[in-house]
């Protein structure tokens, strides 16, 4: 009998809450605050804090942190706004900082 096997999914590494799809990312090249990121095109059951400019690597962007909705765990943040053209395809992404996610089902 064939084992059913559900999607690769990446979940909060405090509390295991599934938060994105291994499906939804986008590019694993990314710096976060505490070294790699992923970037994901969609997130699951985060939190969204307020929006405000930061001065990344490659510029100015308005960006909310994202956090775990069952903890609280920030997991990374959500580009808003690019100012610079260039960088507008990050715009209603995701990064979630590899330190803080785990993987499950794989």
């Amino acid at each position: 009998m064939a084992e059913l096997v559900g999607p690769r999914l990446y979940s909060c590494c405090n509390c295991r809450n599934n938060v994105a799809l291994h499906d939804d990312v986008i590019s694993k090249a990314f710096q976060g605050r505490n070294g790699r990121a992923f970037l994901f095109s969609h997130a699951m059951n985060v939190g969204i804090g307020p929006k405000e400019d930061r001065q990344l690597m490659t510029g100015l962007h308005t960006v909310a942190d994202v956090y775990c909705c069952d903890c609280r765990e920030v997991l990374g943040w959500k580009y808003e706004r690019a100012y610079e053209e260039t960088q507008k395809y990050k715009e209603g992404k995701f990064i979630l900082e590899k330190s803080k996610i785990v993987k499950e089902n794989w």
